[in-house]
């Protein structure tokens, strides 16, 4: 049976108009990640889990160790932020996922990443 922490995930995205190419469908969005830890016990997230679907349903599947290069290990009440980038094909997509954690005594459990939108911005005419 897999234990269950209060870690908490907020995602705060946007368009990176001068990094994409729209002329050959490279649209390039950032995305800031705030992982916190409501828990009374230290965790440590250990690896990552993204599934990132474009409006033509591709999907890219990303695992890794860590974040940005990083494990980070938060604190009872810690938050850890980092910005990280993705590029479709689509000026419209998706990305969920999970954060794969720890915590001090070695439970290992999953955090779920709800589904959040990457859109480019509307234009106004």
């Amino acid at each position: 049976m897999s234990a269950h922490y209060p870690v908490t995930v907020q995602v705060q995205t946007r368009f990176v108009a001068e990094q994409s190419d729209l002329a050959t469908d490279q649209y390039v969005f950032a995305y800031r990640i705030t992982i916190s830890n409501a828990a009374s016990v230290p965790v440590q997230l250990l690896t990552r889990h993204w599934i990132i679907t474009d409006m033509n349903g591709g999907i890219q599947e990303v695992r890794g160790e860590g974040v940005v290069g990083e494990q980070p290990r938060l604190e009872p009440g810690q938050s850890f932020e980092y910005t990280s980038g993705v590029t479709l094909g689509t000026p419209v997509g998706t990305m969920r996922g999970s954060y794969q954690m720890v915590t001090q005594a070695g439970e290992a459990f999953d955090v779920p990443i709800a589904e959040f939108l990457l859109s480019i911005p509307r234009t106004l005419h």
